[in-house]
């Protein structure tokens, strides 16, 4: 990483100039955070899981026709990625009731949705992401109404691809979250998934007993979050677990 510009840097993530224009490269850091970031740790191991689970995500999209921005992992900790333009909206789809939707509805957590439901946070971490409706995507533009159809389709063909995954490693996956970028090819412009896909932006129960392998074990001090990454990447035949390095989290004052 050394003598590399520094682009941006965000909680879990930095972005690097990347070797050609139009590219980034993205570095997976070892930092937890949650409740915007009032809370946080350094879990070791925890960029090397995420890099080489975002890049299995992401590759299986690929393969089926789902444009994301992921080009190849560099290194344990590294991928090279397109340059997009993030719509400033996350996309969460949820298929069971949980987190802030259980809680903002009164549902029990861990009631089966009729359907997926997809929602719009605006991305603004000193308003709390707020939710918000399409009326008001529209109305600020932050996307059109041809991008909030495109985004809706393509959070609900993401949604298809990993319940799929997951189920057939005895993995429920109750939502997640994606964010969406703009790239051009010369005058036509399309969307992208963009970000990551990782424990750390899904929700990830199993599906015998119910325990959780996501950043809940974190943010509810449910054990120790490397391990529950692990047995992601364990049961996807990922990595082996013994790539993961030392997983014994410091907390940061």
């Amino acid at each position: 990483m050394a003598r590399r510009k520094k682009v941006y840097e965000g909680k879990a993530k930095v972005l690097y100039e990347g070797p050609e224009p139009g590219t980034f490269v993205q570095y997976f850091k070892d930092d937890a955070t949650a409740f915007n970031a009032e809370k946080r740790a350094t879990i070791e191991g925890k960029g090397v899981l995420n890099n080489r689970l975002s890049e299995f995500f992401m590759t299986g999209l690929n393969s089926i026709g789902v444009p994301t921005h992921f080009i190849k992992r560099i290194n344990m900790r590294e991928q090279l990625i397109r340059a997009v333009e993030i719509i400033p909206l996350e996309v969460v789809v949820r298929n069971v009731a949980a987190g802030s939707l259980a809680k903002r509805l009164g549902i029990e957590e861990g009631t089966p949705l009729p359907r997926p439901i997809v929602e719009f946070y605006f991305k603004d971490d000193a308003l709390g992401d707020p939710l918000v409706a399409e009326e008001h995507i529209l109305a600020f533009g932050w996307a059109t109404q041809q991008d909030l159809d495109d985004m809706v389709s393509l959070g609900l063909r993401v949604n298809d691809f990993l319940s799929g995954l997951f189920l057939g490693v005895g993995i429920k996956l109750v939502d997640f979250k994606i964010e969406i970028g703009r790239i051009w090819d010369g005058d036509y412009m399309r969307l992208i998934v963009a970000d990551e896909i990782s424990p750390d932006s899904c929700r990830l129960w199993d599906i015998e007993t119910g325990q959780k392998l996501d950043k809940d074990v974190f943010r509810r001090d449910l054990g120790n979050l490397a391990d529950a990454y692990t047995e992601v990447a364990r049961r996807l035949g990922v990595m082996p677990q013994r790539e993961a390095g030392p997983t014994k989290p410091t907390l940061i004052n």
